[in-house]
């Protein structure tokens, strides 16, 4: 999105503090501070909820089941991922310098564009409201609607707000009567408490679905991409460093990595002679490196790399390319020496490259461009996510947009799928502020069959919750001094 509409979304944002500020000044009678919140009390939504749980009873048994289930699977995938974040934190302090986003962060709006988190789409106010308005809701009719089935009176319906920064929707609530809910059996509360993740799982999906037909119906392949987060991929060797001769035509002799570091500028392209050969090399590329101390990767001398070529490749000699296999087809059709010309595409605007194709090293009758594709798939639990999410992807395929709105909805949709999730996930750890952790509480009340030790383990968890994040806080903070 173009300046104009940056500046049309943070304007939105100031209208919408504005009218909410006026709309609770009005309404200040129906608001009631509790803990570090303003609630806003109504009856909104109540009879709608009352209806869905007294009229689908047979399915909402089953699904009572079902949530359940997917309580215990959401709280034992949220510790695992908590544990591998806290062993990240600790361990491998590399990973959190580069992504440099405090590990207690709410996700709010401008996010990946603040901290420069390229793998994420770009996140928007008018994103922010809207998903936090559909998923809130949606987490709180289905507590709602499993109160209603199992005959827990539901008193007030409303919204939430933090009032010592901007008097931004946060939250919905469901106030139910929690007399009458702590009368109701072991299983019947955990099932109430475990709908608003079921519900968000229930959303995820939905979107997913919605994103995966809307991706296929608004984008076409229309070109071939070789980066890694905007950064290009040329071909690459391996080197030794001690055969490294010349840094820009300055003498280098018994290079050490520390050399090769100092040595290099910090923009634009540093030619390397190593071994009699020319090669490549870029701070960043360096940078991304492992410290090795006898070898290096350095970029080979190809026609890529010469030309500067970079954006998606969208056709060579006036040939339309939109797969890695077309463009390796229409490559062929060139030998060794000869000069073609490619298109490519870099926000929306297309450049040509006048390119004479260089000879394979692996054989040299065969036509050598110098790009390379890396396998760009994440790893853990996070980098699953995200690979699912764009699983109907092919890898290294530029997608162009049918129609102008296409990246801002399809974007909008990829968001409502991941934080529906992200929500799911969180809600169910098992601490005090979520509703896992009184679902944990209920769990060991189940087993152990003693509200001491229950209350026990319930306070324990908390406070080692606490405990944890305090800690990721504290390495967090270390890593800008590794």
């Amino acid at each position: 999105m173009g300046m104009n509409f940056i500046i049309l979304d943070i304007g939105l944002l100031i209208l919408f503090v504005i009218f909410i500020s006026i709309f609770l000044y009005r309404r200040k009678k129906n608001l009631k501070k509790e803990g570090l919140l303003l609630l806003y009390k109504t009856s909104w939504g109540i009879k709608l909820i009352n209806h869905v749980g007294n009229k689908y009873k047979k399915l909402l048994k089953v699904f009572s089941y079902v949530s359940i289930g997917l309580g215990y699977c959401l709280m034992a995938g949220m510790l695992y991922l908590f544990g591998k974040i806290v062993w990240i934190y600790i361990f491998n302090q590399d990973i959190v310098r580069a992504i440099k986003v405090p590990p207690i962060m709410p996700l709010v709006p401008y996010l990946p564009q603040i901290f420069k988190l390229d793998f994420l789409p770009p996140f928007y106010f008018i994103y922010w409201i809207i998903i936090i308005a559909i998923i809130a809701v949606v987490h709180e009719f289905a507590h709602g609607i499993f109160a209603a089935y199992n005959k827990v009176k539901i008193k007030k319906t409303g919204f939430g707000f933090f009032p010592f920064f901007l008097p931004i929707f946060l939250a919905a609530f469901v106030e139910l009567d929690e007399k009458r809910m702590a009368k109701k059996s072991k299983f019947k509360q955990m099932a109430i408490l475990s709908a608003g993740t079921f519900a968000n799982i229930l959303t995820a999906i939905f979107f997913f679905g919605v994103m995966w037909l809307f991706f296929s119906l608004a984008f076409v392949p229309s070109g071939v991409t070789f980066d890694i987060n905007g950064i290009e991929v040329y071909t690459y060797s391996v080197v030794g460093i001690a055969s490294i001769s010349l840094i820009n035509g300055i003498p280098l002799e018994n290079a050490t990595h520390e050399d090769l570091f100092n040595s290099i500028s910090e923009d634009g392209l540093n030619e390397i002679t190593a071994g009699g050969k020319k090669f490549f090399l870029t701070k960043e590329f360096l940078e991304r490196q492992q410290n090795g101390e006898e070898y290096v990767l350095l970029y080979d001398d190809a026609p890529a790399i010469n030309a500067g070529l970079t954006g998606a490749i969208i056709e060579i000699n006036d040939v339309k390319i939109n797969s890695i296999e077309s463009l390796s087809e229409e490559l062929l059709e060139y030998s060794p020496g000869e000069e073609v010309i490619i298109t490519t595409i870099v926000d929306d605007e297309e450049k040509e490259y006048e390119i004479v194709l260089g000879e394979n090293p692996q054989n040299e009758s065969l036509p050598w461009l110098g790009i390379g594709f890396i396998n760009q798939k994440g790893s853990g639990i996070i980098g699953n996510i995200v690979n699912v999410l764009s699983s109907f992807k092919e890898p290294n395929v530029f997608y162009k947009p049918k129609f102008e709105a296409s990246l801002f909805i399809y974007n909008l949709l990829w968001w409502l799928a991941l934080i529906s999730l992200s929500v799911a996930l969180i809600n169910m750890l098992p601490v005090g502020i979520f509703d896992g952790g009184r679902f944990f509480y209920l769990t060991v009340l189940s087993i152990t069959k003693s509200e001491k030790i229950a209350k026990r383990a319930f306070s324990f968890m908390t406070y080692f919750f606490l405990f944890l994040l305090l800690l990721l806080m504290v390495f967090w903070a270390f890593s800008f001094w590794g």
